[in-house]
């Protein structure tokens, strides 16, 4: 039942891309042959087992000390891996701990909308991957005891919104940058397709905001409008667009050819910029999917830690932020064609 939820939602895809872009015609995706090598499954395994082992009592996650003051967005992020990989609460190996997971930050949604306590400094970060995680689990599995909360969480992102369009550290009307606006963006997208009510123009000036930041000389995209362009910020936003359903705009396009012309390992915020980059250049597909996952895939199996049949992957470089984090990224990443996520459906 849970995995025909799925499909039906996959399949109304398309009705959101084309509310989310009035008019634009929805042009069929190329063939896909990316598949998920044999030795890339024993890591993605290995990987959930990491991270299964590392969860807390309470359901949350966090090992370093960056993860720890940040339990709610790398919840958020773990139980996305898990996702991935197949894994709803109560269904696959890992059910019960998704389903843990999944209470936790339902435990943390407040009546306003935010979790955790106000006043302790909780990021729009935290908030968007947080959501994304709850929108996706609600999405595939209609469970009422996520639909009130989530739907709190949704309000509070389309209240904070900026008259530019853009969002930023805290849940206030004020300034914005992409990289907090992606997450935002994401979580309005996945709550869409899950059935939350998201008015048109907070999707139409998000759009607006994102686009103020391409960077023409380039052909990537600023921090904020007017700013230098850089790999994980042109990442953040040409998802950004994608998922509002500019999926074959021009920008977009630019964007995909900026990341390959940048992609390195030691580029700047690497984990968190192709946490944007494989969505991006797989909604993208082709010739274009098929080179990207190959050369991301290489590049991360390279510093993968093995302790007999457990995986990881740790911090490195500047935004790594912890164990739990990177390992959550790259197995989401190599899992992606699997196609157990609707939002990494085309």
């Amino acid at each position: 039942m849970i995995r025909f939820i799925a499909l039906s939602l996959i399949c109304g895809v398309v009705s959101s891309v084309q509310a989310a872009a009035p008019g634009a015609k929805v042009k069929p995706r190329p063939r896909d042959n990316v598949k998920v090598a044999k030795e890339h499954e024993a890591y993605i395994q290995g990987a959930l087992k990491y991270m299964a082992a590392k969860q807390k009592a309470d359901g949350s996650w966090g090992e370093s000390s960056e993860e720890r003051r940040h339990p709610v967005a790398i919840t958020g992020y773990t139980l996305i891996a898990f996702q991935a990989a197949g894994n709803l609460p109560g269904e696959g190996p890992y059910g019960r701990v998704v389903k843990k997971g999944m209470d936790y930050l339902l435990n943390q949604v407040g009546a306003d909308g935010i979790y955790g306590n106000r006043a302790s400094g909780q990021y729009m970060y935290a908030h968007g991957i947080a959501t994304i995680a709850l929108a996706e689990l609600y999405g595939q599995t209609r469970s009422p005891a996520i639909r009130g909360k989530l739907d709190r969480t949704i309000k509070l992102i389309i209240a904070s919104q900026n008259q530019q369009g853009g969002w930023r550290y805290r849940p206030v009307v004020r300034d914005a940058d992409v990289s907090v606006t992606v997450l935002q963006v994401v979580a309005l997208r996945a709550a869409k397709n899950s059935g939350i009510d998201v008015p048109q123009r907070t999707i139409d000036n998000a759009v607006k905001y994102v686009k103020a930041c391409h960077h023409a000389g380039t052909g990537g995209f600023s921090y904020q409008p007017g700013s230098s362009p850089g790999f994980a910020r042109t990442a953040a936003a040409i998802y950004s667009l994608q998922v509002c359903g500019l999926y074959d705009d021009p920008l977009v396009m630019k964007g995909s050819k900026y990341l390959f012309a940048n992609h390195r390992e030691s580029q700047e915020w690497y984990v968190y910029g192709n946490f944007y980059a494989a969505p991006a250049q797989y909604m993208i597909g082709g010739d274009t999917w098929e080179k990207w996952y190959k050369a991301i895939a290489t590049t991360v199996v390279k510093s993968i830690k093995k302790e007999g049949d457990v995986y990881r992957w740790d911090a490195s470089g500047r935004g790594g932020v912890g164990p739990i984090y990177t390992t959550a990224v790259y197995t989401t990443m190599l899992a992606m064609p699997y196609h157990y996520l609707p939002l990494y459906q085309r």
